[in-house]
């Protein structure tokens, strides 16, 4: 059987115990499961993911969960960064464990069970010290922090004084909705991505929860990826009319990015 700690808020430490963990979690491919890491004998690398989880908010604090699963079970093990690119490889628990072992530096690792994780399978729940593990990305410590609302969630501990000592460029009120709709008439039609990328980013930092659909609709067919999935991210939380309809279709984009795009902001 092999062994692994999952973290989570200590608020789902009852339930988790009655009924094992939900698969809630996004996977490669927009799969539903559980992320989880493998027991090793560095305590620092086995919990190394905490710090990073509680930024997202944990009430009470994180707990770990240790994990009991069969050697057999197919997982996928890779960086977080190869899950976007679909490079993470589907391997049996065991072999997870050892190819994690086995890395020089094992940070920024994550294995995916792409399942529920059952009651019987969880040994125990416990606390665990607040300040293990890195922030933002491995080797963070020592970097200066970049303060964009992407990287720094207001409200977060020590985020405003953070924000006073290096203030972004993109701090204060965004563009007008004119200037804005302005600047995507100049973009061109299809339009130049670099300048569209900007108008969307201008939308976004808006958070409205409405806003010129109408005017934004075209460009679910514009030929670069980067910018129908920059679409989802902008309107996916939107309530003007004709939201829905326009995520259903970007919902069978050819690009993965942008269909995993369209999963996210339907679950959060």
């Amino acid at each position: 059987m092999a062994s692994f700690v999952h973290l989570t808020s200590a608020a789902n430490a009852p339930r988790i115990r009655r009924a094992g963990i939900r698969a809630d979690s996004r996977g490669q491919g927009g799969a539903r499961g559980v992320y989880c890491f493998p027991v090793l004998r560095s305590y620092t690398l086995t919990h190394q993911w905490l710090r990073e989880l509680s930024r997202s908010g944990s009430r009470g604090g994180m707990v770990a969960v240790h994990l009991r699963l069969d050697d057999e079970l197919p997982v996928l093990v890779g960086r977080y960064g190869d899950r976007r690119q679909g490079k993470q490889r589907e391997v049996p628990a065991a072999e997870a464990v050892r190819r994690i072992m086995l890395q020089d530096d094992p940070r920024g690792w994550e294995v995916f069970v792409p399942r529920a994780v059952r009651a019987g399978e969880v040994r125990r729940v416990r606390s665990v010290p607040q300040v293990t593990g890195w922030r933002y990305w491995p080797g963070a410590h020592g970097t200066r922090p970049c303060t964009c609302d992407g990287c720094v969630s207001r409200g977060e501990y020590g985020s405003r004084r953070l924000r006073e000592r290096l203030p972004h460029p993109l701090d204060g009120p965004p563009p007008p909705v004119a200037v804005l709709l302005a600047g995507m008439a100049a973009a061109g039609d299809p339009g130049d991505p670099a300048r569209l990328l900007d108008v969307l980013h201008g939308f976004a930092r808006r958070r409205r929860r409405r806003g010129p659909l109408d005017r934004l609709a075209r460009l679910a067919a514009h030929p670069d990826p980067a910018i129908r999935e920059q679409l989802v991210w902008t309107v996916g939380r939107w309530l003007t009319p004709g939201t829905a309809a326009l995520l259903d279709a970007l919902a069978a984009d050819p690009d993965p990015d942008v269909r995993e795009a369209v999963a996210e902001v339907r679950t959060d």
